[in-house]
């Protein structure tokens, strides 16, 4: 029979998470602090209406791709990766071209900028506890290694190419 202390420790662990996501101090959008603010951003825009589930899930494919050599080696470089306009300078540097983003709020032609609200606040805290909670042993990737997703609601076409690992609220996620 397996030993079910690993999983109980795993499921205590992503409680903890969430109650301190929930629970911390509340954090300014001008607290720009690198990783932190870059994930949470992330988070704001590409899973703002979903679960903290949602959230660390979107999280967790960065992480996955930071550790994978075919992308950047850092959150930020890995979330703002992107083809950039040779022709165009926005506040003195060069812009994403338009939909040629891996996150697509990146280069959406809309504002970059979170605002102040419960749920900008909610990602820093949950993007703090989150890089903090990296180092764990009972850190667990519930997107089984995934490097890609998606919105339900859309068919990109590389998705049939790749392995469905999971789904969780509206995000499929691949490998």
């Amino acid at each position: 029979m397996e030993d079910p202390t690993p999983k109980y420790f795993t499921a205590l662990f992503i409680f903890l998470i969430i109650i301190l996501a929930v629970w911390s101090p509340p954090t300014l959008a001008s607290d720009r602090d690198g990783a932190r603010f870059c994930l949470a951003q992330n988070m704001y825009f590409e899973a703002g209406n979903q679960s903290i589930a949602g959230k660390i899930a979107v999280s967790q494919v960065v992480f996955n791709r930071v550790l994978n050599d075919n992308f950047p080696n850092s959150v930020c470089e890995v979330i703002y990766q992107a083809k950039l306009s040779k022709w165009h300078l926005s506040n003195g540097r060069e812009v994403p071209l338009r939909n040629k983003c891996q996150f697509s709020w990146y280069c959406d032609g809309k504002s970059d900028k979170p605002v102040d609200s419960v749920t900008w606040e909610e990602s820093l805290r949950l993007a703090q506890t989150i890089l903090e909670a990296q180092a764990s042993p009972y850190w667990t990737d519930f997107t089984d290694g995934a490097l890609w997703y998606h919105a339900d609601y859309v068919s990109p076409y590389w998705a049939n190419s790749l392995n469905k690992t999971s789904v969780i609220d509206d995000h499929i996620f691949y490998k």
